[in-house]
């Protein structure tokens, strides 16, 4: 026998067997036990003729009221068994159809889809953790579109670039020149560039980047990365300040930390007005290493400590694309930081009081 597909139906048979069940175990019980306590509740003797004679004949029509009573209440039960049932697995099945329900409309790209709270138990977990899941859906469907938007907004303005001046130099009106090449060569650069960090931070994000997890002195990343920006600093006039103790160990990928101290001073000296300072420092708190990069820029407000780890945002659109930055560094940033275990913020004053950025790793 093929069993039904619905869950209600599917519960309503089970109740049904189990109340079958415990029916017939009844009916098999009284008419095995039944007689014998009857017959001795009567008090017959076996020699007493007429009262033997008395005594069958009551034990039949006992026998005969016993079995008219099971039929009766085994009807009653039946009934009974199917009304409640009905209630029962309506109100367990009603919660799972929307449930289903619900699950279809999202595979078919409705991800705002949300199922009622079903009150307390199993079925309410449940209905909790599918509009969490719906939820989790719903925000990265958005990135990903959010992504295919300003990855295609990134891309037109080099392609428009190359695409013009090319076309110029086809018909004679631009002349090629080294300067012209150059250009060229950088806008190719630039898109080199952006599609190899979209690259890394998909990687990165998919957990797909091969880490070197080991024991990792902080302070002296810290030390080669300045050394290498000192230049860069110099010939903006800003100061490069590093504080870091003789060890702070932490469990990382040197590479993975190198390139986010790297990216933090690359964006403070970006963005810091000429004359100012950028400290780097290192510190070991409790149970995690700390790398802060403090810069004298324009500062963040409370809403942008967050966002401004989002791909492609800027705080400053204009000014960052003409200074060649991307817009995806510190999400790489974040994405790395999460892979080895760790966490990467931002901490700021206000707007005009500078900011900070901090990578927090397990310390050694």
């Amino acid at each position: 026998m093929r069993m039904p597909r619905s869950l209600r139906a599917r519960l309503l048979i089970a109740n049904l067997v189990v109340a079958g069940a415990a029916l017939g175990t009844v009916a098999v019980a009284v008419s095995l036990v039944g007689p014998g306590y009857f017959a001795s509740a009567m008090g017959h003797s076996p020699s007493d003729t007429m009262g033997q004679m008395m005594s069958d004949a009551t034990s039949a029509a006992f026998v005969d009221a016993v079995r008219n009573a099971l039929v009766a209440a085994s009807l009653i039960a039946v009934i009974t068994a199917v009304v409640v049932s009905l209630a029962v697995s309506g109100r367990i099945a009603r919660p799972v159809s929307r449930l289903s329900a619900a699950a279809r409309r999202i595979a078919a790209g409705h991800y705002a889809e949300r199922v009622p709270e079903a009150g307390e138990g199993e079925i309410g977990d449940l209905a909790e953790t599918f509009n969490a899941m719906a939820g989790s859906l719903e925000a990265t469907e958005r990135r990903r579109l959010q992504l295919v938007g300003d990855v295609a907004h990134e891309l037109r303005t080099p392609l428009a670039t190359l695409d013009g001046y090319l076309e110029g130099l086809e018909d004679g009106v631009i002349e090629p020149k080294d300067e012209t090449w150059r250009l060229l060569r950088s806008e190719t650069a630039r898109l080199t560039r952006l599609v190899d960090e979209l690259a890394e931070l998909w990687r990165a994000e998919a957990h797909q980047l091969p880490l070197k997890i080991e024991r990792v002195d902080l302070g002296e990343v810290c030390r080669d990365v300045v050394e290498r920006f000192t230049p860069l600093a110099e010939e903006r006039h800003i100061g490069l300040a590093l504080d870091v103790p003789a060890a702070t160990p932490a469990r990382a990928d040197r590479d993975r930390v190198s390139q986010i101290v790297a990216n933090y001073i690359s964006n403070a000296i970006r963005y810091a007005p000429a004359g100012s300072s950028v400290a780097v420092s290192a510190r070991v708190q409790g149970a995690s290493a700390v790398v802060a990069v403090t810069d004298e820029g324009a500062g963040l407000a409370a809403d942008q400590l967050e966002i401004v780890f989002e791909r492609f945002y800027r705080v400053d659109p204009s000014r960052t694309r003409a200074l060649g930055g991307s817009g995806i560094g510190l999400a790489i940033v974040r994405a790395l930081a999460d892979a080895m275990g760790g966490r990467a913020y931002a901490e700021s004053d206000g707007p005009g009081h500078g900011s900070r950025f901090l990578v927090e790793l397990p310390a050694a």
